[in-house]
């Protein structure tokens, strides 16, 4: 089996020796790169399983490069940032981010964060377009529609909904959502799944109070309904 490869990106030079090392040690191809633009280049050209990518970067800034790559593939990204505010870390989720490290950081528990974002993501990461009854959810795009009109989703919003549609009738709870849909775990993250459920009703349901597509199942969690599903 091939080597994963790995595309480590900070304006440090330390840093990113010293993850290099750690992920070598695990066995991956990594690459390096000190700034956005260099980032960008390499991402197209050598298409990473992952991405390790600092917030900060002279040219392009990490959360821009996050769109960019969003609207082009689904390469799981770990954002890196000195920013440690719940909003901050919110923003960088919905930019597209699969994952959050703080600096300073463990190199070991970077490591492990790899590890274990390429085991939700391990290579076929399933269909590249669902259709529900109206809504058509497109992950090659990043793009979602209902009765063919654009969403205008966040990134968080775009996976709780990806998560939810690719198995209707499952009931997931806000634990699961967490791990599959955002993949990091801080103080309220649970009731902020609710939120954002919320939110997603709003722009997804004509009457988000009697919601057709996302189901609430009190005392367990949310499901998709079936009886949106195409047959």
């Amino acid at each position: 089996m091939a080597a994963k490869r790995v595309l480590v990106v900070d304006d440090d030079v330390k840093t990113v020796e010293l993850v290099k090392l750690y992920l070598n040690r695990d066995g991956y191809w990594v690459l390096t790169a000190h700034d956005g633009i260099q980032a960008l280049r390499l991402a197209r050209e050598h298409h990473p399983d992952l991405i390790v990518l600092d917030l900060m970067l002279p040219g392009i800034d990490g959360l821009e490069i996050c769109r960019i790559l969003r609207d082009e593939s689904d390469v799981p990204i770990i954002m890196l940032t000195a920013r440690t505010t719940d909003q901050d870390k919110l923003t960088g989720l919905d930019s597209g981010a699969d994952d959050y490290v703080t600096k300073p950081f463990s190199p070991r528990e970077l490591a492990a964060r790899v590890r274990t974002v390429l085991r939700r993501f391990p290579g076929e990461r399933g269909p590249e377009k669902i259709k529900r009854g109206d809504l058509i959810v497109d992950f090659h795009k990043h793009e979602a529609s209902l009765a063919g009109k654009p969403l205008s989703l966040t990134g968080v919003e775009f996976k709780l909904l990806g998560v939810l549609a690719k198995e209707p009738g499952r009931v997931f709870d806000r634990a699961q959502l967490i791990e599959k849909a955002i993949g990091y775990d801080f103080e309220g993250f649970d009731r902020t799944i609710d939120v954002h459920i919320h939110t997603l009703r709003r722009k997804l349901e004509s009457d988000p109070i009697h919601p057709r597509y996302i189901k609430t199942i009190y005392g367990a969690g949310y499901k998709f309904s079936e009886v949106s599903s195409d047959k």
